[in-house]
């Protein structure tokens, strides 16, 4: 069998998952990578780090798991409840994939061996269907290849669709597995990854000896920079013991630009493509006589004051943003780091020559590049801290002058200092089934606040809880279940949680009409009853004051 086939490339996932030694997992890797094509080396190298694409290249499946669970339900001869008990135990739509196909009920009339080429070009043509009748269309390809699927094939199949693979190969083991199957430094892979941003091609380098070539891509997003949280400016002067670059915390997208010659595009947090949503930002780039990456954040702003978050996802779903919308919601983009400068890489440099590379870029409204203050003092801190709270913003971003960029680490080289709203006291209504490890106990759960008589949704959190909670209220949701929908139970309404978050956005999400937003469970409230919770209206009032 040639390890190019999507059957010696399951059989892998299999043998991966199967075992718990991280050294095991690199060596089974590095063993199949080393008699990879060129081709099928890019593709494997992505799919074993969670990519179907490329960073960078707009691509994306968008096939969901209703679109999944329809496509197994025509596949095969299991009935709805059994298909039902099946993801209830596994929580994992590839377990469910692997027993449906067992059942299948369609066989092509020629079947024909999948390879990786095969599937990726597949992949291809899928995130290709967009518009009217997209859907039936992108089902049709998913089922000629289920169709000519083992059962094996067909779980990591799907894992990879809905983009959970989840055979514990966690971030870091395929750069590993890649220095070993091509005899290459370990520091050497990395750097590469660090500079050029997509496994893919550092995969190809690693294979050709050409890892010092790398170099960062224009249009190839790199994992942002993260901060840690400190609770207080005074831990923060005592940890640090020096001055620190204190810029204000803005709530809006964080987004990377890149500019080459007259062509820009934007990238999220999540490393999505997001250009079309900001044509006014693309506008501004493309004046520069720079090429530059930036790193920033998105925000929108109205009469010099800041619009509430929702108002920027508003902008982020439109398919075509005219100059109402933008003159509706006007955003700048506060431009604070800069990782690109016309033709080299800066990430190696420390913050404060950063900073003065980016001073030399003459920006555009409505791209600013933000102001900042050195402090060494939690006076200080905490005067600047009042001004960005009175201006509609979260708080401060405090980081170290001295600190080079570091792609996709949290650490205490930027620390936020935010100030934690109130929390909410609302009751469960559904609880839904978690996946990997939560599989088979209810970890999600909808609440709802009161609306006069009547129960709102306001959100859904799935964080807070300790597995052993996790399991015991399992059993009581399971006690108290109203309705149940497969992947998720409609309960009776008399488990309290006391709920944190960062913000509230209007949202029509829910039927409340309000979102938290990043809700956690921060206790189980047993001595609050369905009558003790809160209300909409209070919902509103936060909001409210923080609408500036």
């Amino acid at each position: 069998m040639s390890n190019l086939t999507f059957s010696e490339f399951a059989g892998l996932c299999y043998r991966i998952r199967g075992t718990a030694s991280k050294n095991e997992k690199v060596s089974i890797v590095a063993e199949y990578l080393k008699t990879l094509d060129h081709e099928s080396l890019r593709i494997a190298s992505m799919f074993l780090s969670g990519q179907t694409f490329p960073r960078g290249s707009g691509l994306d499946l968008n096939v969901g798991y209703s679109t999944v669970w329809d496509i197994l339900t025509e596949l095969s001869d299991l009935k709805s409840d059994e298909l039902r008990k099946i993801y209830i135990k596994h929580g994992d739509l590839g377990e469910l994939a692997e027993q449906a196909i067992t059942k299948r009920k369609i066989e092509p009339l020629i079947r024909i061996e999948l390879t990786l080429t095969h599937i990726y070009q597949q992949f291809n043509k899928i995130a290709s269907t967009t518009g009217y009748g997209s859907t039936g269309e992108k089902k049709k390809i998913i089922i000629g290849l289920l169709v000519n699927c083992s059962p094996i094939e067909a779980k990591y199949l799907v894992k990879i669709l809905v983009n959970e693979l989840r055979i514990g190969l966690v971030g870091g083991l395929v750069e590993l597995a890649l220095a070993q199957a091509f005899n290459r430094d370990l520091n050497d892979v990395r750097e590469a990854f660090l500079v050029g941003g997509d496994i893919s091609y550092v995969a190809t380098l690693a294979k050709d000896d050409k890892l010092s070539s790398a170099v960062m891509q224009p249009f190839t997003p790199i994992n942002f920079m993260l901060a840690d949280v400190m609770s207080s400016a005074k831990e923060i002067v005592e940890y640090y013991n020096k001055p620190l670059i204190s810029e204000y915390k803005y709530d809006g997208i964080r987004a990377q630009i890149h500019k080459i010659g007259s062509e820009v595009k934007i990238f999220s947090r999540r490393l999505e493509d997001i250009t079309s949503a900001f044509p006014e930002i693309v506008a501004a780039s493309s004046k520069q006589k720079n090429d530059f990456i930036l790193d920033g954040e998105l925000v929108p702003f109205k009469n010099d004051k800041p619009l509430p978050f929702n108002e920027l996802q508003r902008r982020l779903r439109r398919k075509n943003v005219d100059q109402n919308i933008i003159n509706e919601i006007p955003v700048s983009y506060m431009a604070y780091d800069i990782l690109y400068r016309d033709g080299s890489s800066t990430i190696k440099h420390v913050l404060t020559k950063r900073k003065e590379l980016l001073s030399g870029l003459a920006l555009n409204e409505p791209m600013i590049n933000v102001t900042f203050l050195t402090l060494n003092s939690k006076e200080k801190m905490m005067e600047m801290f009042t001004d960005s709270r009175g201006l509609g913003h979260e708080g401060l971003v405090l980081k170290d002058p001295d600190s080079t960029y570091q792609p996709g680490k949290r650490g205490k080289h930027w620390v936020k200092l935010k100030q934690e709203l109130d929390t909410i006291d609302a009751v469960i209504v559904i609880a839904e089934y978690g996946h990997g490890k939560r599989a088979g106990v209810l970890s999600d759960y909808t609440f709802a606040v009161w609306d006069n008589n009547e129960l709102k949704v306001i959100g859904k959190a799935y964080s807070g809880l300790t597995d052993e909670e996790i399991d015991q209220m399992t059993a009581r949701l399971k006690s108290i279940m109203i309705k149940n929908e497969g992947y998720r139970i409609i309960v009776k309404p008399e488990v309290v949680l006391e709920i944190a978050f960062d913000s509230i956005q209007k949202s029509n999400r829910h039927d409340g009409g309000y979102a938290l937003r990043f809700p956690r469970i921060k206790r189980i409230r047993d001595d609050k009853s369905i009558n003790d919770i809160d209300t909409l209206d209070k919902v509103r009032s936060i909001y409210n004051s923080r609408a500036v």
